[in-house]
């Protein structure tokens, strides 16, 4: 059986770490606490759980303060989570089985990752594999009968995990702030951190934020060092910012820009948005139906189905049409099961 070290970078997360703790310190081996500057109860909250609870002073760089955790853990494994992830009840036994039967071989485990509100606990709002165990020391072997090279890419696999996230608003704030910082001091976001800006934002942002980061991605639209997806996703948030702040010459353009390549759920659902504000209901209907129906989502996974079928239900109730709308209430109705 493995031994793994939970590794947790953690501030003013009083309101949600003992939940999360409680549900995993059982399951562990060692905890190791990295605090970046709490001014609340979260380090006493720490202290019923472990010992090793270090301070380590903020740079507005999370891999530092990740690499800083991971130097302190003694366990085969290590195990990242953050303080408002939760293992469920539903999934202690197969994270049992991961403990017992994971193969030495195995460097890298992802789980999979479920977001779901915690004033809607019910629904889905995400999810996607996330990396989440890692061997704390590797092992480099040779391979290949002939022209042998050292293996350099990790053992990757993908269990039957889940963690669910609940996420806090102070925690969105601080990862937005955190990408505008970086952006101020002029690094270029690679793709994944374009990405995951660009999700974060799409997904719980507020207005203000997204008009605070429009200019970033309508620039980003623009960049020729972007591939067909980040433009894509780029555009997805201009335009969400500008029906929200109500500037339809530049939603229509960064609309436009992804329906002349390939539409997705995302901009199909914006501009149903759109057409249902301005009350135009039957255009309302054709988009949020393309959403549901004929388009994939990039970023959100409600994108594809819960938001537009909701769209479809409210907009036939409101044209009057009943059986239309029980059409799709009933589609929804057996989604949100």
């Amino acid at each position: 059986m493995i031994r793994i070290s939970l590794c947790m970078i953690v501030r003013d997360e009083e309101r949600v770490l003992e939940r999360c703790l409680s549900s995993i310190a059982d399951l562990v081996d060692e905890i190791v606490i990295v605090d970046t500057g709490s001014t609340d109860r979260t380090k006493e909250i720490a202290k019923k759980f472990t010992d090793q609870i270090y301070d380590f002073q903020w740079v507005d760089d999370f891999s530092k303060a990740r690499n800083f955790a991971f130097s302190h853990a003694t366990m085969d494994y290590i195990m990242t989570m953050d303080a408002d992830e939760v293992l469920e009840n539903s999934d202690v036994k197969h994270f049992r089985s991961l403990k017992e039967c994971l193969l030495p071989e195995i460097e890298i485990v992802r789980m999979k990752c479920v977001t779901r509100m915690e004033k809607d606990v019910d629904h889905i709002f995400d999810e996607e594999y996330r990396l989440k165990l890692f061997k704390r020391q590797r092992e480099f072997v040779w391979e290949g009968s002939i022209h042998e090279m050292v293996r350099l890419e990790p053992v990757i696999y993908d269990s039957d995990v889940t963690i669910t996230h609940f996420p806090q608003e102070a925690h969105e704030a601080r990862n937005l702030e955190n990408f505008r910082n970086q952006i101020r001091r002029g690094m270029h976001l690679n793709k994944r951190l374009h990405d995951m800006y660009a999700k974060e934002l799409y997904l719980l942002g507020k207005e203000s934020d997204l008009e605070e980061g429009m200019a970033f991605f309508m620039d980003s639209a623009m960049d020729e060092r972007r591939d067909r997806e980040e433009v894509t996703k780029a555009c997805c948030v201009v335009a969400r910012a500008a029906r929200m702040t109500e500037e339809p010459v530049i939603f229509f353009k960064y609309a436009s820009k992804v329906i002349a390549e390939k539409a997705c759920s995302e901009i199909c659902c914006e501009l149903g948005h759109f057409y249902e504000d301005a009350r135009d209901l039957e255009e309302a209907v054709t988009w949020y139906y393309k959403a549901a129906y004929k388009t994939k989502p990039i970023m959100s996974m409600t994108s594809g189905k819960l938001i537009p079928l909701r769209g479809l239900v409210h907009c036939y109730e409101s044209m009057g049409m009943e059986e239309k709308a029980a059409q799709y209430l009933g589609a929804l109705e057996k989604l949100e099961k």
